[in-house]
């Protein structure tokens, strides 16, 4: 009966590192404006989206939630911490990561600020064609 149940949550866990709108964070390989231009992305076609990391780039992650919310764009829906167990890189011995998963969703007046920025960057770049 363990062996069922393992496998059961083995495929619960499959399925969910699948999502069409979760985010995987990293804290080396892109910066911290491309995540949050993303999940701006990723909140305008599925309405939330899913921040996800393990380790050192959970600060990374806490710190794009909290730039989204505090701009008007997100609300908090539900903050998840796990543990997770990993094998070492050098040696493949088991190590254990802190995991963190954030589902942010749009704030009522998400699609006025992002139109309002939108329009913003579109005024900008018709004064610099106006001045050359």
């Amino acid at each position: 009966m363990e062996e069922i149940t393992q496998g059961v949550n083995n495929i619960n866990l499959a399925a969910d590192s699948h999502k069409k709108n979760r985010i995987q964070v990293s804290n080396t390989k892109k910066p911290l404006f491309f995540y949050v231009n993303l999940a701006k992305r990723y909140m305008q076609q599925y309405n939330e989206v899913e921040l996800s990391a393990l380790g050192m780039a959970i600060a990374t992650v806490v710190t794009i939630a909290e730039i989204l919310k505090n701009n008007g764009l997100a609300v908090e829906k539900k903050i998840t911490t796990t543990t997770v167990d990993m094998k070492e890189d050098s040696r493949g011995r088991p190590v254990q990561k802190a995991k963190i998963e954030i589902l942010l969703g749009k704030t009522e007046n998400f699609d006025e600020l992002m139109a309002a920025a939108a329009e913003e960057r579109d005024g900008v770049v018709v004064e610099e064609e106006q001045q050359t």
